[in-house]
């Protein structure tokens, strides 16, 4: 569109009238004019004031929008995430030991997961090749009414010559001069698989460090992975184990790690004690 054609065909505020010399003055929002047809620019000023007022309505209505709650989801997704199994806590597992073994448990879930892990540490200890030690531990994590007969069904498996001997001990469960048996079970998790007032059944997760580390070692250290459960009871303000069991795995893919050299697996197991366990 000109100019010309924009103010009713005259240039600009004051123009000639049809080539006669007259002149006619244009005023701003004239109510009408009696030199030709009516102004546009009002007309096109309202419609700019329209498209802007349409566009801030448009604005308003994506910020709304976008302030607005969203659609409710399922209130079952809506509540906060329960702690994992595998969520470490800050409850302190005991406040003191028997025969080395940790003891006073709490009495909750909590503490049987504890009781459980420090238990599975202890049976997997090399204190189980030592037939003073092995009586204590059993005497510590067992039941008193099957403390008696897991002694004797032990005792039976650690004292077995052939077995000895073909780990790398001699008769009295202990490792040739130069070398340094090593038995040790690292828990890594555990879970609950049936818990009440009186009784738990708790697995526990762990990998364990066998064989005898030392130069010219036969049965040299090795890692196995286990999952042990735990029959507990609650026994005299204390969690004790009634029955267990044991079965392989999960065992991680191993990574492409240099193996440590005997003097380094035998100064590690030295250098750096078990630990106890607690959810």
């Amino acid at each position: 569109m000109s100019n010309d054609d924009q103010y009713g065909g005259a240039g600009g505020y004051g123009g000639e009238v049809g080539g006669t010399g007259q002149t006619r003055t244009r005023l701003p929002d004239s109510p009408a004019d009696p030199f030709g047809p009516s102004r546009r620019t009002p007309r096109t000023s309202r419609s700019l004031i329209t498209v802007v007022g349409v566009v801030v309505l448009l604005i308003a209505a994506i910020a709304f929008a976008n302030s607005a709650p969203e659609t409710p989801s399922d209130p079952a997704s809506d509540k906060p995430p329960t702690d994992s199994s595998t969520a470490a806590t800050g409850t302190n597992p005991v406040t003191g030991k028997s025969a080395a073994i940790p003891k006073g448990f709490a009495h909750d879930e909590q503490g049987a997961q504890s009781a459980a892990a420090n238990y599975a540490a202890a049976l997997g200890s090399d204190g189980m090749f030592s037939t003073a030690r092995r009586g204590a531990i059993v005497q510590a994590v067992y039941a008193p009414d099957v403390a008696a007969a897991r002694q004797t069904g032990l005792d039976s498996v650690y004292t077995d010559a052939e077995f000895l001997a073909r780990i790398g001990l001699d008769a009295a469960g202990k490792a040739p001069k130069g070398l340094t048996f090593i038995s040790r079970t690292n828990p890594v998790g555990t879970k609950v698989e049936k818990y009440s007032a009186d009784a738990a059944s708790v697995s526990v997760w762990h990998s364990t460090l066998f064989g005898l580390a030392g130069e010219g070692s036969k049965n040299p250290v090795t890692e196995s992975w286990y999952t042990s459960t735990f029959e507990l009871r609650w026994i005299d303000g204390d969690w004790r184990i009634a029955d267990f069991s044991q079965k392989d795995g999960p065992a991680p893919v191993g990574q492409d790690q240099r193996a440590a050299t005997a003097e380094e697996m035998a100064a590690a197991v030295s250098q750096f004690g078990g630990l106890t366990y607690a959810r």
